[in-house]
């Protein structure tokens, strides 16, 4: 290890020698593993720009309207009654995050991370046709361009790639407001008077200033000190965790190898070229071991294996895989522990699946009237007051009845509920008498079907009070 190196967890990759920042300029290498992530990249960015703007039966896929709190996932509205869907989701996904962490690492970071795919793939593709790449005898030529006096070829340069990330910043914005306000508000807002929706606009405003802040400024701050994902890995990850890893068994001592020399026994495969530096979205020198910065992009992967074929060596001096596989040279494959934790992310997934196909359109609230116990009726009836609220989670307008289970109840309404309309919520009150003789009980459980079309859409359970005779 060289003495430099071994300061490298006392500063960030990104902190200068006084502290200050220090602006990084990753080399791009195109190797296999980075065609992958263009592919997943470009599919997971189409994804993202259409999701708002597709439809299903007239209505949108996706929404998430805060505001209104409707939520709407794959053309299904979920409404503040479903929090429990909500809450298990969000238990389901975090215990999902926790378990994938402990065995694939930040995987996420590199492959899915709408920050890395946007900064990687859109940003710093702009950047480097814009201002250039490394190359071989000067240096970056971005590094070389930040350092150089201004002049109107930099100022030219500058303007033209802060305008296209402003521009790109802003159809993000757009499409995040739309997926909180649907797309039908967001073209009201973009074709109509500004001054009609200054609210709107103002959201516009402020979502792209912070696009533009994230992709333009703090880049690699995001990952490294913003986002608690990093540092949640930190504690999670172990010795059995497959991660982005430096094969230091075979790599050290480091030192110069011509190609198709015969290998030295104390000499490792590494040549000490620093490409893997080079080519870190966050500055990391990887050989040094797993760090909190590290995001698993694979750059440094294809940069380890490029220099590999051209020096006669095996590839995968950096590669996937645990610590512990590479300090007994045990190959990568899946052990109990991978398949029990992956079992656990499928049955909890399996779960949530259920509970959201298992979810009823129709809500109901079935309440006795507060403040009230029960009336004795001139037949020799005694009757309860009672309030129904139900919740259409449809995009349709669903017709009701009402039906009770005991064949000697009578249900009588006052104000009555015949429909509830799409997406609404509908209420109604009504009484249910019970002749006093056949009551037994202070508490008397009885059962209300909602019914519509036939067909009990609905099953809910109140008491009835009266005297016990």
């Amino acid at each position: 290890m060289h003495p430099a190196q071994d300061t490298f967890r006392n500063h960030l990759s990104n902190a200068g020698e006084h502290g200050g920042r220090k602006w990084l300029h990753p080399r791009v290498i195109k190797g296999s593993l980075y065609r992958w992530r263009t592919v997943v990249a470009w599919v997971l960015l189409a994804a993202l720009f259409a999701g708002p703007f597709l439809s299903y039966n007239g209505h949108p896929l996706f929404m998430f309207n805060v505001l209104e709190r409707q939520f709407i996932f794959f053309g299904v509205t979920f409404w503040p009654q479903d929090f429990h869907l909500m809450a298990i989701g969000l238990i389901t996904f975090i215990v999902f995050i926790t378990l994938f962490t402990v065995v694939y690492g930040r995987v996420w970071c590199g492959w899915a991370c709408p920050q890395t795919i946007f900064m990687e793939m859109v940003f710093r593709k702009i950047e480097i046709w814009i201002e250039g790449d490394h190359n071989r005898t000067g240096g970056p030529a971005r590094k070389r361009l930040e350092a150089a006096p201004w002049t109107a070829d930099k100022v030219m340069k500058k303007t033209a790639k802060h305008a296209i990330f402003f521009l790109i910043s802003f159809a993000i914005s757009n499409t995040f407001l739309a997926y909180i306000i649907g797309k039908d508000a967001l073209l009201e807002i973009v074709t109509d008077n500004p001054a009609n929706h200054l609210g709107g606009l103002a959201s516009i405003l402020i979502f792209t200033g912070a696009f533009y802040v994230v992709f333009a400024k703090l880049r690699e701050i995001v990952c490294i000190t913003i986002c608690p994902y990093g540092r949640l890995q930190g504690v999670l990850l172990d010795k059995n965790s497959i991660v982005v890893a430096y094969d230091d068994v075979r790599g050290e001592p480091r030192g110069k190898i011509r190609k198709n020399e015969a290998p030295i026994q104390l000499k490792g495969d590494c040549i000490d070229c620093a490409l893997c530096v080079h080519v870190c979205p966050t500055g990391i020198d990887i050989r040094n071991g797993t760090q909190l910065e590290c995001i698993h992009c694979t750059a440094c992967i294809d940069a380890c294996d490029s220099v590999m074929d051209k020096v006669g060596r095996p590839r995968g001096l950096i590669r996937y895989d645990s610590p512990a596989g590479i300090q007994e040279k045990k190959p990568l494959r899946f052990t109990g522990r991978i398949m029990a934790y992956s079992g656990v992310l499928v049955a909890l997934i399996a779960v949530l699946v259920f509970l959201l196909v298992s979810r009823t359109d129709i809500e109901t609230t079935l309440l006795r009237a507060p403040g009230q116990l029960y009336q004795h009726e001139a037949n020799g009836m005694i009757a309860n007051l009672y309030t129904i609220e139900l919740v259409n989670k449809t995009y349709r307008s669903v017709p009701v009845q009402f039906r009770l289970s005991r064949p000697d109840a009578v249900l009588r309404m006052v104000q009555p509920l015949t429909e509830v309309p799409a997406n609404d919520i509908a209420k109604g009150v009504f009484f249910i008498l019970l002749p006093e003789k056949s009551i037994h009980e202070s508490s008397t459980k009885l059962e209300l079907e909602v019914i519509s079309g036939n067909k009990i859409i609905k099953r809910s359970t109140t008491s009835f009070l009266g005297p016990v005779n």
